[in-house]
């Protein structure tokens, strides 16, 4: 009877990880295709016109999901949290990525940003007392390192690239912080009301730009609004969604790490709908970056595994050190 209880706890913990990863794909997929969506409507809206308007759009499309199925607002622990997450995230990481694509091409923007897992865990060490093991200073360093490689392959594009970098640097750290915050967040609030309202927190945020959406959107072409449309249904409500019902199943770090397939997805497909592709020098930062995040999300040596027989005795010798074994492993 023993036996059966742990597998299927074991198997209902499987199935809560493989929900988690499935939705992690989605929003990885849906992220990759937004930064070529906002490089293509680059051209017809400012930066904070597009992020506006890709946060009412998801204001709208979330706020009647969330009326549909009666989620109710969240309990009063949740609000910091999400209205932390909403302006940093939701707003001035968006800004900051739209301004940043208006000087740097979408592939080399994705492996920019994507030092936000190592910037994720840098401040898990600081605010939540987590540490800082040699493995995430290797990794830190690793990806300074790419940065600057990145950096360097954006100076023959003058002043401008190297804005349109530290753009996408500063839209990084508003992703990482952001993430960090919504995380407590999810203990009180299911992921629909934390992204609901994250998204309205972030459209106030950006309301100063109403007047320049008002006068883009009567310019712009009909397939640059439908580009807005489509950021604010796919890669922000549903994508931000599954994202945050990922977090709430399983770890900041493990969330992190599957963020590493967007710039291959992104350069791939900038290249298929763009024509554009980063320079060797630039795909070599962005590699370094990368490899950084990989190096400080590195655990260590695997414990030995102890017979089965010798398990059993020794769980039974010690029960308690077997109940908090199977709280650690639910968790």
């Amino acid at each position: 009877m023993g036996t059966t209880a742990v597998d299927g706890e074991a198997g209902s913990v499987s199935r809560a990880d493989g929900r988690a990863l499935a939705a992690a794909s989605v929003t990885v997929v849906l992220w990759a295709s937004s930064f070529i969506a906002i490089r293509s409507s680059a051209a017809d809206f400012g930066p904070g016109a597009l992020a506006l308007g890709r946060l009412v759009v998801a204001s709208v499309v979330l706020s009647g999901l969330l009326l549909a199925r009666r989620g109710g607002f969240p309990p009063r622990e949740a609000w910091p949290g999400i209205l932390a997450s909403g302006v940093l995230w939701f707003g001035a990481y968006m800004v900051a990525l739209n301004w940043g694509e208006r000087h740097v091409d979408a592939g080399t923007a994705s492996l920019v940003v994507n030092v936000g897992p190592i910037l994720m865990a840098l401040l898990g060490g600081w605010l939540l007392k987590e540490g800082f093991p040699p493995k995430l200073m290797a990794g830190m360093a690793v990806s300074f390192a790419g940065a600057v490689v990145v950096g360097l392959s954006m100076s023959g594009g003058g002043t401008s690239s190297l804005v349109g970098v530290l753009l996408c640097l500063f839209a990084a750290l508003a992703y990482a912080v952001g993430v960090v915050l919504q995380k407590p967040a999810l203990k009180h609030a299911t992921p629909m009301q934390v992204t609901t309202f994250g998204a309205l927190a972030g459209a106030v945020a950006c309301l100063p730009f109403a007047g320049q959406l008002v006068s883009q959107v009567s310019r712009a072409p009909i397939s640059a609004t439908l580009q807005m449309v489509y950021l604010g249904v796919f890669p922000t409500a549903l994508a931000f969604t599954t994202w945050a019902y990922a977090v709430s199943r399983t770890t900041v770090g493990k969330m992190g790490a599957t963020t590493y397939a967007v710039p291959v997805l992104v350069v791939f497909l900038s290249w298929l709908f763009l024509g554009e592709i980063p320079g060797w020098l630039t795909l070599l930062g962005g590699l370094l970056c990368l490899c950084g995040v990989a190096v400080s999300r590195m655990r260590g040596k695997a414990r030995t595994r102890v017979p089965e027989g010798a398990r059993g005795s020794r769980a039974a010798a010690r029960p308690e050190v077997s109940a908090e074994s199977a709280q650690r492993t639910a968790g």
